[in-house]
């Protein structure tokens, strides 16, 4: 049954055309992470990380059904998503430090299409690599489902994807 329904919602999400009338909720979490510069090597250490991440928080939050309930796992298992990073860094001899926050973090403006999301501080995961003067990455990590994905670069593109793919693998 939760197949079906997680089946109709990315159904109706695609039929309707979510990526001209993306709307972040109020309690949404998000996740970033800032590369230390836009070299190839500091952008690819941001994709690993990302990748860690996105890995821990999926397992954590599959099923979390409130943004409190969230953002408790989140705090309560910063220790393993730190160490998990931890363990990434020292195995890509990465030496160039990082900083982690949980809390409310800046995200500037950014403007898709016709869709501005305004800048602000947000109830976010915040990891900084290094200086953090390289193109970031984000994403809201709830709603549990990680259904928009958002690389922004310096040149103001932004690039959405969609997750069902890797979702419905994950499920099947």
């Amino acid at each position: 049954m939760k197949k079906i329904l997680i089946i109709m919602l990315f159904s109706v999400i695609l039929c309707t055309g979510f990526k001209e009338n993306i709307v972040i909720p109020n309690d949404a979490i998000r996740v970033r992470v800032i590369a230390n510069s836009n070299s190839a090597q500091d952008q690819s250490i941001k994709l690993k990380v990302r990748n860690s991440i996105q890995k821990t928080t999926t397992e954590l939050l599959k099923n979390t059904t409130t943004s409190a309930e969230a953002e408790g796992i989140i705090i309560n298992n910063m220790p393993l998503i730190k160490n998990n990073i931890d363990d990434l860094l020292t195995h890509e001899d990465y030496k160039k430090g990082y900083k982690i926050n949980f809390g409310k973090n800046y995200f500037p403006q950014k403007k898709f299409k016709k869709k501005t999301y305004k800048e602000g501080y947000y109830k976010s995961l915040l990891v900084t690599l290094g200086t953090g003067k390289g193109s970031n990455w984000w994403c809201v990590l709830f709603p549990p489902l990680c259904l928009m994905e958002v690389e922004e670069t310096n040149s103001n593109d932004t690039k959405y994807e969609l997750y069902v793919t890797k979702l419905l693998k994950k499920i099947f």
